[in-house]
């Protein structure tokens, strides 16, 4: 069997490169050499310093992950969000690790900062947010009262709208069919605030 043309495996190698970096997951060039099974890790290197040299990548010397895309500057640029169909207790991290797939999201944030959820049940259609809908959510401990979260309760995740009480939280549905959750706040833990939400019309 021939060897494959070398453009073509750069082509492969910019491929594999960018995925990782929209995710959030910039990779090392042992990994890139790791990937393609390079005998040596500069012929990793080569392939990589010729897509910098082409303006496809940028490079941070001296820094392990510094490779980038050239758009990953200050200002809006495109990311890939994982989809979680369902996130595990307290394992948020994990599941991103283990995606069910990504969104395309413009955003003036780093790669690895969102994620998106499917929602599943009615009770946000007060704010528009149906069943079926995805929700982009940025990654951040805290949040505004009255600002719509996912959030971890009892080993359950939901979509709720945040309300600080004293020192109760409150997380409320916006359809009067459900009732809302009332917690000490130590009880509840912020997950990340929804952003986004996007519908597909079949």
């Amino acid at each position: 069997m021939g060897r494959t043309p070398a453009g073509e495996t750069r082509e492969k190698v910019f491929t594999f490169v960018q995925t990782r970096l929209l995710t959030g997951q910039p990779p090392t060039v042992r990994e890139v050499q790791d990937a393609f099974g390079f005998r040596a890790v500069q012929t990793a290197r080569q392939h990589l310093e010729q897509l910098v040299e082409q303006g496809r990548l940028v490079v941070t010397r001296h820094k392990s992950r510094g490779y980038r895309l050239p758009h990953m500057a200050p200002g809006p640029h495109t990311i890939l969000a994982p989809l979680l169909g369902r996130v595990p207790a307290g394992a948020l991290d994990d599941a991103i690790e283990d995606p069910d797939g990504y969104l395309p999201v413009q955003t003036r944030g780093t790669p690895g900062e969102l994620f998106a959820l499917r929602v599943r049940g009615e009770s946000m259609t007060g704010a528009g947010i149906l069943s079926g809908d995805l929700v982009i959510v940025r990654r951040q401990p805290v949040a505004e009262s009255g600002e719509i979260v996912v959030a971890l309760v009892e080993q359950e995740v939901t979509v709720k709208t945040l309300r600080l009480r004293s020192r109760r939280v409150e997380l409320c549905p916006e359809n009067p069919a459900f009732d809302p959750i009332s917690l000490e706040a130590g009880k509840v833990t912020i997950l990340g605030k929804v952003i986004e939400v996007r519908r597909i019309l079949k």
